[in-house]
């Protein structure tokens, strides 16, 4: 790819600002992972409950994910990136003065999905300023804000310990949401070029294929996975494996690393490969290495299985958006935004599987055993999916993915969401 080619086109505070947003908002979004052991301790949680307050915030991304998404639609990315960031002050100043009850926990832990919607303006408004040959980078960059979830287990914990209560980390993130909401409303700018607004009709003909549901199920596995690991590991290391709230937020921070640096990766191997091999490879290897965290090993075996886990569910969530514009090239961004959508939900069923089957059984293993079955299944699904693909858009002559797909790979040219 010509590097000055894509310097020269776009608009580079655009991009700037899309990923300052959906880094911050990351960061937000999964602030009560790590602060869930000690909040827990204040409330006697038991491993439900735990489960509830890391999962909420998924549950409330992805259906505000949808609302966010028929704004950015009708009114634009940076009006939508706007009005988002200013309604995530809310759950922040609640959870800083106004959790009392286990209830108010919760609220604070639904209306976080505020800052989980954010990527349905964050995305549409950095990849409408490039051509079709940059979009692939473009997204990737404002894409990789998905970074921000390093900051909340890295620090989250600390400066809670720090200041002596919890509470106060709520506070602390205005600052930073703050900033980026002056540079976003400075910098940020939308692409003349604006799609026309989507009908329901639109969605309700998508929502109406079958391989529109295939790709939901498979990104609840990839970047469901993700995020709900990222929101949950730190209750599973101190559960299990009896380390402080600080020290379980690192050992997280380690696996969230894989999952969040290795998307971009996914994206370019199924280029290269296929991203039909490459996602039934990645289901593999998700599946196994939940298989062999099921058996509840040394922590240090433990956080290399997780860690090779999430690099896979990172990749996934390339791979599946490799595929996602060559199967619907004309419906792109309602696609992705249903897609997106139930990514969000698989965050949210992740850590209800595992607290709920950890109250029930006592153990983490019939958890990660069951996740681990559902990434294998995905790999009989892919199979069975794609002999009936490659005999309509695959497999006919002229289908874009036609002969790269025979040959292991698809186009260089395919679009790229």
């Amino acid at each position: 790819m010509d590097r000055k080619s894509f310097l020269n086109s776009g608009h580079k505070g655009s991009l700037f600002s899309a990923f300052l947003y959906f880094d911050m908002s990351f960061m937000i979004w999964v602030m009560l992972g790590p602060l869930a052991v000690l909040i827990a301790n204040d409330f006697e949680m038991d491993a439900a409950q735990k489960a509830n307050l890391v999962a909420l915030p998924a549950l409330g991304g992805s259906i505000l994910r949808l609302v966010l998404g028929y704004l950015t639609d009708r009114i634009g990315p940076k009006k939508t990136g706007v009005i988002g960031m200013t309604l995530t002050i809310i759950p922040l100043l609640v959870g800083w003065k106004l959790t009392d009850s286990l209830a108010d926990i919760y609220f604070v832990a639904l209306m976080l999905g505020i800052a989980g919607a954010s990527f349905a303006a964050a995305l549409p408004l950095a990849s409408r300023w490039y051509p079709p040959e940059h979009q692939g980078l473009a997204l990737g960059i404002a894409g990789a804000g998905n970074s921000g979830t390093i900051f909340s287990t890295l620090f989250a914990n600390r400066l809670a310990q720090h200041y002596g209560d919890w509470h106060v980390v709520f506070g602390l993130a205005m600052i930073p949401l703050v900033l980026v909401f002056l540079i976003f409303l400075f910098t940020a700018k939308d692409s003349p070029n604006q799609p026309a607004s989507k009908k329901m009709a639109d969605y309700a003909r998508v929502l109406k294929q079958k391989d529109t549901w295939l790709f939901c199920l498979f990104y609840m596995v990839t970047f469901g996975g993700f995020s709900g690991m990222a929101n949950y590991l730190t209750i599973f290391f101190n559960t299990e494996y009896g380390l402080n709230a600080v020290a379980a937020a690192d050992f997280a921070t380690i696996c969230i690393i894989a999952g969040s640096l290795f998307r971009p990766i996914g994206g370019w191997l199924s280029d290269k490969v296929g991203g039909i091999r490459m996602l039934m490879l990645l289901y593999a290897v998700i599946g196994l290495m939940l298989a062999a965290v099921s058996t509840l090993p040394a922590l240090a075996v433990t956080t290399v299985l997780l860690f090779i886990g999430m690099m896979g569910m990172g990749m996934g969530n390339g791979a599946v958006f490799q595929l996602v514009p060559q199967r619907f090239p004309e419906e792109v961004g309602i696609i992705t935004g249903i897609v997106g959508a139930a990514g969000g939900l698989g965050g949210f069923f992740l850590p209800k599987i595992l607290g709920n089957l950890k109250l029930s059984t006592g153990s983490f293993t019939p958890g990660f055993l069951v996740l681990s079955g559902i990434a294998l299944s995905c790999i009989v699904i892919m199979y069975l999916a794609q002999r009936e693909w490659k005999r309509s858009w695959i497999g006919e002559g002229g289908k874009v993915g036609t002969s790269a797909y025979m040959d292991g790979g698809l186009t260089a040219d395919a679009p790229k969401a």
